[in-house]
């Protein structure tokens, strides 16, 4: 009953406030007041702001124009809770005050649309155990509206290389909704060094959106964390999922007109889309001078990838006078190094049309026994009994010619149940389509 009271009290002031001038000579502002002010903001709002710089948590030179900008878009009422919220938010790891603000008048505006209220049993980090997690460790946490990072680059007494590669980062996926980086690091470094971990943020609701990025020192460690955290019990009941996460850069496009050559191909996508370094491209099998009519573009990272997508997409850009069919290119998975290790079957390719199997039998028989060979159209498999005599083959014979053609050899990547899975679902959505 007593908080009720107060409610009605507290308005009952911000009436009386609005109906008498208010004498402002009581209040201290700072220099920064009249700037406020000589920005647009309505008096009150300019106040709220103030007091804000006052209590320290934010400083007027943290707070780029766009933010002001940004501010005076509201009414005075949706501007002063968007303070309060701002004020209310936890922003000891906030490294760009000004951003955050953004995302909170973002944020807000999401809400007003969907009509829904903040929630306020949202149950955040537990300041205390981040805080001892931090000075453990001596990472940085970085939190925006959309994501916390925590590390990125790490302390260099933990690693002070290049940031690192493809294969060094996992996904997270199944993630309790009110877990944090107190009970996440903890798991996740007894695979090895964390290099970032970056867990993904609901501005609506406050709380994770169920999975997050962890980039390691190394390849090593990101295999290891999959071992031991892919399905391991965080709380009662509930499993994380952990995979290698591959940043797909690369796109399937169909309908290329088939007598177009690798260099047109770089060069016509090139002027539609940026990032494109690389085009990988299939002949026929009896005719060189012909592609599939499909191919892969290879982009420089994720974002440049999806952008092309997106415009390729939209039907707007032609390529030769066509719309281009795109799709995103099955991850390249990495084998399982302990599968690859045992493999005795070397795929070779780039053969001459007039290779034959009897020919490839007679020239890899040399190195060691062999259980078949079968060829399909430019390349063909070669089954070895003994997976030494297999590397020896591929080492010597690689780049040798045959029948006049230099050919290419790589031990074969055993099948991949999943990828096939792929396969067929596209195959029957393309005969429904």
């Amino acid at each position: 009953h007593n908080k009720m009271a107060n409610q009605v009290n507290g308005n009952a002031v911000q009436l009386k406030e609005e109906e008498e001038p208010m004498d402002t000579s009581s209040v201290t502002h700072t220099e920064h007041y009249k700037t406020l002010i000589e920005a647009g903001l309505p008096q009150k709002v300019a106040e709220r702001l103030d007091e804000i710089f006052q209590t320290g948590l934010v400083a007027y030179v943290d707070l780029d124009e766009r933010a002001i900008d940004a501010l005076r878009e509201f009414n005075e009422e949706g501007a002063l809770s968007v303070l309060q919220q701002f004020k209310e938010s936890d922003l000891s790891h906030v490294q760009n005050k000004s951003a955050f603000l953004c995302g909170v008048m973002k944020t807000y505006r999401q809400r007003e649309k969907q009509g829904s209220k903040v929630q306020e049993s949202t149950k955040g980090p537990d300041e205390a155990k981040i805080k001892a997690l931090l000075e453990r460790t001596g990472y940085t946490l970085d939190v925006t509206t959309g994501q916390r990072k925590y590390g990125g680059p790490p302390p260099d007494t933990v690693y002070s290389g290049v940031q690192p590669g493809i294969g060094t980062e996992v996904f997270v996926g199944k993630i309790p909704r009110d877990l944090y980086e107190d009970e996440l690091v903890p798991l996740f470094e007894k695979a090895g060094p964390i290099w970032d971990l970056r867990l993904m943020m609901d501005p609506l609701s406050g709380q994770n959106r169920g999975y997050a990025f962890i980039t390691f020192c190394s390849k090593d460690a990101a295999q290891e964390a999959v071992k031991l955290c892919d399905n391991y019990e965080i709380r009662p009941g509930k499993h994380l999922g952990v995979c290698i996460s591959v940043a797909n850069n690369r796109l399937f496009v169909g309908s290329i007109p088939k007598n177009k050559t690798k260099e047109n191909i770089l060069e016509e996508f090139s002027k539609v889309t940026e990032g494109l370094v690389d085009v990988i491209l299939y002949h026929q099998p009896d005719d060189k001078k012909k592609n599939r009519g499909f191919c892969f573009l290879e982009y420089e990272d994720h974002k440049s990838a999806a952008q092309a997508r997106r415009r390729l997409m939209s039907g707007k850009v032609k390529v030769w006078g066509n719309v281009v069919t795109v799709e995103w290119a099955d991850p390249v998975e990495e084998p399982d190094p302990e599968v690859m290790a045992k493999v005795k079957v070397l795929f070779v390719r780039n053969l001459a049309t007039t290779v034959t199997e009897e020919i490839l039998e007679k020239s890899f028989s040399e190195f060691g026994k062999l259980e078949r060979v079968k060829k399909l159209k430019d390349y063909a498999f070669v089954h070895f009994e003994d997976r030494g005599a297999a590397v020896k083959a591929m080492n010597e014979m690689n780049g040798k010619e045959i029948e006049g053609e230099e050919i290419e050899i790589v031990l074969a990547k055993p099948p991949d149940k999943k990828r096939k899975e792929r396969q067929a679902a596209r195959q029957a959505s393309r005969n429904t389509a």
